[in-house]
C-alpha cells in the first residue's frame, strides 16, 4: 500500500495531539455532494488553526454516501489540506467494503482511519473478535482510531477492552472518547498506564467538546468534534497546553450557550450546519434526506444565540 502524501504529512499515532475537527459534508440544494463548498469548508477549519481533520464521520454523514461520493470527498479533502494529517471515517459491518475504502484513503495519503464497533450484541468478545479482524484485513501499517461513541453504536466498551486492544493491535494508537458519561473511562486509562505500563494511547473526546476543559484535565490530548466555532476548541487545548487550565475554561465557557444549543439530540446536525453557513464556511445547510431540517424559529434563536456570542467576544 502506498501514501502518495508521506513526504507531506505524518500518520497519526500515541503523542498525536490537539484538535482534529469532524469536517461537515456540505451538500448543494438538490442534494448532490457541494464540492466547491467542501473546499471552502477546509479553508475555514483550516484558518481557525486546527490541527487535522477527520472526514466521513457520523457527523459527515458518512451513511448516507455511496462508495463513490465517499472517494469523491476524499479526494476534495486532501487535495486541499497540504500536510494537515487528515483521518478517514471507514466504519462499515461488511470488512470488504471496509477494507476497500481504507486501501484508497491510505493511498491518497490519509493520516489514519476511524472504526467504530458495529452495532448488535453487546458483548465484549464480539467487539475484540471484530477488531482483531478489521485489523487483520486492512493491514498493519495503517493507523486505527477506536470510535467508542456506546451513545450511537449501542455498545459500551469498557476501560479493560480498550487496553487490551491496544496491546494486542499496536495499530490501535488514538481513542476518539465520546463515552458519556464516560470521565472515569477516560481517568482509568491513564492509571493503566501510569500503573500497568499500558502502551499510551492518544485521546482525542467528542461529544460536540461539551466537556473539553474537564477532559483535558483527566488527561486528553484534545478533541476530535466538529463544533461549528473550531476557533473555541483550538484556543481551549492552546491555552491547557500552555499550563493555564483557568484561563482556558474561561475562554471555553462563552461558547458553552451556543454549543449546548448544538447538542440537541434530532437536530444538532442542522444547526451546526446553519452556523456553518451562517459563518461563509459553506453555501447551503441542509443535510441529505432524510434528515433533520429547522424552522424559522429555531434559525431565529440560532442567529440570537450567534449575536449573543459575539457580543461576549467583543466585550
Amino acid at each position: 500500500m502506498t501514501n502518495r502524501r508521506s513526504a507531506l504529512s505524518r500518520p497519526i499515532d500515541r503523542q498525536t495531539n490537539g484538535v482534529f475537527v469532524i469536517c461537515a459534508t456540505p451538500f448543494k440544494e438538490d442534494g448532490t455532494v457541494d464540492h466547491d463548498s467542501l473546499a471552502r469548508l477546509v479553508a475555514f477549519y483550516i484558518g481557525h488553526g486546527v490541527t487535522g481533520m477527520t472526514i466521513l464521520g457520523m457527523m459527515g454523514e458518512a451513511d448516507k454516501l455511496d462508495a463513490d461520493e465517499q472517494r469523491g470527498v476524499i479526494d476534495t479533502v486532501l487535495a486541499h489540506t497540504g500536510d494537515l494529517p487528515v483521518v478517514v471515517g471507514v466504519s462499515n459491518p461488511g470488512l470488504t467494503g471496509l477494507s476497500a475504502l481504507t486501501s484508497y484513503a491510505m493511498d491518497k495519503g490519509a493520516a489514519g482511519v476511524m472504526i467504530a464497533p458495529t452495532r448488535g450484541p453487546a458483548r465484549e468478545d464480539r467487539v475484540e473478535g471484530y477488531f482483531h479482524a478489521v485489523c487483520d484485513q486492512i493491514g498493519t501499517n495503517v493507523p486505527v482510531v477506536f470510535q467508542d461513541f456506546p451513545l450511537s453504536t449501542g455498545v459500551p466498551v469498557s476501560p479493560a477492552l480498550i487496553r487490551k486492544l491496544t496491546e494486542d493491535l499496536t495499530q490501535i494508537v488514538m481513542l476518539k472518547h465520546e463515552d458519556w458519561p464516560g470521565m472515569p473511562k477516560l481517568t482509568r486509562l491513564r492509571q493503566d498506564e501510569a500503573e500497568r505500563e499500558t502502551p499510551r494511547l492518544s485521546i482525542l473526546c467528542g461529544n460536540g467538546g461539551l466537556y473539553l476543559p474537564q477532559e483535558l484535565q483527566r488527561g486528553a490530548d484534545g478533541a476530535m468534534t466538529g463544533f461549528a466555532y473550531p476557533e473555541a476548541l483550538v484556543q481551549t487545548v492552546a491555552m491547557h497546553q500552555q499550563g493555564n487550565p483557568d484561563a482556558a475554561e474561561d475562554l471555553f465557557d462563552r461558547y458553552i450557550p451556543i454549543l449546548r444549543h448544538e447538542q440537541q439530540i434530532g437536530l444538532g446536525l442542522a444547526i451546526r450546519k446553519y452556523i456553518l453557513m451562517k459563518r461563509g464556511a459553506i453555501a447551503h445547510a441542509g443535510a441529505r434526506a432524510p434528515g433533520p431540517r429547522l424552522s424559522s424559529i429555531d434559525a431565529a434563536e440560532i442567529d440570537r444565540l450567534m449575536r449573543r456570542l459575539e457580543a461576549k467576544l467583543a466585550a
